[in-house]
Formats: structure tokens, C-alpha cells, sequence
């Protein structure tokens, strides 16, 4: 007996000097405590009367466990509650922001630097001014943008935001409950986009506050039911309207007529002027030579010399002489061309006018206008638009 007792202590010395003491982590300590509790069960067997209180001690030590390993997934999730948005992965949170709205992206935008930075790039507002914008607007219009960021008057607009800060500069394109952000960040001033951003330039549309260069079919015969201008397209300005989703176009003024505003205009009415020419210049025509019956064509219209051009739409006829025979027609070698008007009626002194190929300058009356440069259209878009613009009645 005495030389097991000699033994075990021995044992028991060499163990506790041999395992480090550093102490155990939270989730081991409660299963070392078990463990022991199996040993000594294990050891002391042989006494019945010990059997009922380790019984009870494991069970303790057991529930114990239990409650500290549920304490533990708590405080874990706890933990992992406080991940922000900014810990995704990158490739998640661009995919995210792609499919934000514009006014989601400004909420974004006001929340923090970090956020601000990376809702304001270029890549996510081209993809946005290209879906909503990219019809109308032309170079023209990106030109005027440039003129109008850089201008002294305009430029107090932009500072005027950047003194109030982001919230404010956004409340001017959506309501304040769209854009609003965290109450706990709201007091901080944070600086508006770069003035020369895309973000910029979108907002500035949206508001309406820019008035950019385009063309609109048919100009005040909505409005004011001036059927003269059917068919036609004419140079404007023009300004976004968000509550009513049309425009409001300002025409240039000419001779002593004053500046013509027609609101109301919808975006089925507008169109990229498809040259970078002013509408008071002539348009020197390249397609003369090729012209030939059925070709459809728009020509440069204006009512006497103080006027700006508009477009008018029409076709290649035939000469007096000609039947109209495709296998006997030579109209296209012939030197005149005969342009017809077919919205008007026949007699009308507008529904034909003739053009010399070879030697094509401005031609007309102060009666009748003035006829300019003509461009053939190719597109089966153009024509198509054209068509689905043409009245219901035939025009005097």
C-alpha cells in the first residue's frame, strides 16, 4: 500500500511540473472540469457511496457547460451583428451599388467618406446618364454643360451647395425623406460631387436647373396648334421637369419675334441634332449626286432671312416627264430634283419645290421661304420616326 501511495504522488508531481500553466481559454474550462469528473469517477468505482454525489456534480457541471457554450454563440453573434457594409467584399458591394436607383446612390452617398468616394464615380452615373439621357443628349449639349460649370454666373450655384453641404445639395433634386441619412451623422457637413462629374451634370438635368441644347419634332402644334410646323424639327433649349416627367423648350428668337416657350414637351418629341451645325448656318449638302426617286430626305426650311432653320421632312419625286416606271425612270441622271411634301395637299404651294443638283444654294421667296441644305436619311429609325408623326389630315 505504501509503495502505490509513494508511486502516485510521484506521478502526480512529474505531471503538474511537466504541462504549462497557462490558463485554459472559456470554452475548455467547463469540459477539463468534466473530464476530471469522469477520471475520478473512474478511480473511485469501487465506493458505492460516492456514486450519488458525482452523479449530481456531473449533472451541474453539464448544464454549466451548456450555458456557458450558449453565452458564447450570444456573444458571438453580438460580435458579428456590428459588420458594416463596408466589410463586404468588393466585388459584392460594387454589384450592390450597381443596382442602386440615383437617389438610392446619393442616400449612400451621404453616410460616410468611404461610401461617398465610391457612389460618386463615374462608372456607376455614365451607366445611369446613358439609360435616361443618352437619346437626347449630343455633343452639343456636353459642350454647353462645359460653358455652364465654367461660367461665374453659373458657378454660384455650385458654390452655394458646397457652403450647405451634401444633404442640402441633394434636397434640391429629391425630396429630403428620399436622400435622408443617419440622424446620428445628419449635422456633419459633407462636401457636394465635383462640379465637373458626371454625378454633377445628372443632377443638374434632373433638377432642371440645366437647359441643354436638342431638337423637338413638331414645335408648338400641341401647345398652340400651329399646324405649319407639322413635320418639322427645330433647334431649342430645354429644361427637365421630375413632377411632371416632360420638358419645357425655349426656341431662339428671331427677327422681331420674341424668345417662343412651349411646355409640356415629351421625350418622343426630342431628338440629337444629327449635325454639330447652328441653325442659322447653311448646311452644305454632300448627297446630291446620289439622290433618286423614293429616297427620303429632310431639307432646311425657314420662313424669311432673319429666321433659324428648322428640318422638314420629305421625299424624292419624279420629274413632269417621267410615268413613274422604275425600268424607264432617268429622273437621276437630270440635273433638277423634285422634292415632294406629301402632308400637304395637292395645289399647295408647299407640297413640291424643285433643286438643281450641281449648283444647290439657299433657294426660295419671302413668299414661299427659303429651302437649304438637304441630308438624306439612311436609318430605317429616322424614317420610321417620321412616319409615326405624320398627321391624321392632309395640310393646305
Amino acid at each position: 500500500m505504501l509503495f502505490l501511495l509513494i508511486t502516485c504522488f510521484t506521478f502526480i508531481t512529474f505531471l503538474c511540473k511537466s504541462l504549462s500553466l497557462k490558463p485554459l481559454p472559456l470554452w475548455s474550462s467547463s469540459e477539463v472540469r468534466l473530464l476530471s469528473i469522469w477520471f475520478w469517477n473512474d478511480f473511485l468505482i469501487l465506493n458505492p457511496f460516492k456514486k450519488g454525489f458525482l452523479e449530481s456534480l456531473m449533472s451541474s457541471n453539464v448544464m454549466t457547460l451548456r450555458r456557458k457554450s450558449f453565452s458564447y454563440r450570444v456573444e458571438n453573434v453580438e460580435a458579428n451583428s456590428e459588420m458594416s457594409v463596408l466589410d463586404l467584399p468588393e466585388l459584392v458591394l460594387e454589384c450592390i451599388l450597381e443596382r442602386l436607383p440615383p437617389e438610392g446612390l446619393c442616400s449612400m452617398a451621404s453616410v460616410c467618406s468611404s461610401l461617398r468616394e465610391k457612389c460618386t464615380s463615374k462608372y456607376l452615373w455614365e451607366k445611369h446618364m446613358k439609360e435616361k439621357w443618352g437619346r437626347v443628349l449630343g455633343p452639343a449639349a456636353h459642350r454647353e454643360w462645359l460653358w455652364h460649370i465654367s461660367s461665374r454666373k453659373d458657378s454660384s450655384f455650385f458654390n452655394q451647395a458646397k457652403e450647405r453641404g451634401l444633404m442640402t445639395y441633394l434636397s434640391q433634386f429629391w425630396p429630403i425623406s428620399i436622400v435622408r441619412s443617419n440622424p446620428s451623422t445628419s449635422f456633419k457637413k459633407k462636401d457636394p460631387p465635383v462640379v465637373d462629374s458626371i454625378m454633377s451634370m445628372y443632377l443638374a438635368l434632373e433638377s432642371g436647373k440645366f437647359w441643354f441644347p436638342a431638337q423637338v419634332y413638331n414645335r408648338e402644334i400641341v401647345q398652340n396648334g400651329h399646324v405649319g410646323f407639322m413635320l418639322s424639327c427645330y433647334d431649342a433649349e430645354l429644361s427637365y421637369s421630375r413632377r411632371t416627367d416632360t420638358f419645357q423648350a425655349r426656341y431662339p428668337p428671331h427677327g422681331r419675334r420674341a424668345m417662343a416657350i412651349e411646355t409640356g414637351v415629351t421625350w418622343d418629341r426630342l431628338r440629337v441634332p444629327p449635325l454639330d451645325t447652328s441653325p442659322h448656318d447653311l448646311y452644305i449638302s454632300d448627297c446630291l449626286t446620289e439622290l433618286c426617286p423614293g429616297d427620303h430626305i429632310e431639307i432646311q426650311w425657314r420662313r424669311n432671312k432673319e429666321f433659324p432653320y428648322g428640318w422638314w421632312y420629305g421625299v424624292v419625286g419624279h420629274l413632269e416627264t417621267c410615268d413613274g416606271n422604275e425600268y424607264y425612270c432617268r429622273c437621276h441622271e437630270n440635273d433638277t430634283v423634285v422634292l415632294e411634301f406629301n402632308q400637304y395637299t395637292h395645289g399647295s404651294r408647299w407640297r413640291t419645290t424643285h433643286i438643281d443638283r450641281k449648283d444647290h444654294r439657299e433657294e426660295g421667296n419671302e413668299a414661299d421661304g427659303f429651302y437649304g441644305g438637304i441630308r438624306k436619311l439612311h436609318s430605317n429609325e429616322e424614317i420610321s420616326m417620321w412616319r409615326r408623326l405624320w398627321p391624321s389630315d392632309v395640310l393646305e
